[in-house]
């Protein structure tokens, strides 16, 4: 089993509903170390900036407002196979499709309001990881 690390967002609806130390037991319970943690209020530059990849859909201006909307938690988590174990918990993307369980079943608001991000490949998390954190912030 590959250690690797991911990024894992805490968005708005979670963090206004004070869900942080529910969704983080739950990575800590699958095996999951936070080795960085920090909380912020990201600007519109910075949303569009992490979001740019989806500057074409039809959601991006939305999801940036939404992001925006208020404070966020942004973290590493550590493990074997992180990225799919971390996508493993969070659940699919729409709650309606989410298995039981899984954060976004659980939690999520909507489909946008859908309490967490979580990086999607290896490569991605990588570069995610660093739109946040400094290498200098991630204790392991």
């Amino acid at each position: 089993m590959t250690v690797e690390r991911t990024l894992s967002i805490l968005k708005p609806d979670a963090t206004r509903r004070n869900l942080t130390g529910q969704i983080n037991a739950r990575f800590e319970a699958a095996g999951l170390r936070l080795v960085a943690q920090k909380r912020l209020w990201l600007s519109r530059a910075q949303a569009e900036a992490f979001y740019a990849v989806h500057a074409q859909r039809p959601f991006y201006n939305d999801l940036c407002s939404f992001m925006t909307s208020g404070p966020v938690v942004v973290q590493v988590l550590e493990g074997g196979n992180a990225v799919a174990r971390n996508r493993e918990i969070m659940g699919a993307t729409n709650p309606a499709n989410a298995a039981d369980g899984t954060i976004r079943k659980d939690f999520a608001e909507s489909i946008e309001a859908n309490s967490v991000h979580g990086s999607d490949s290896a490569e991605n998390a990588a570069a995610e990881i660093a739109f946040f954190f400094s290498g200098i912030e991630i204790v392991g």
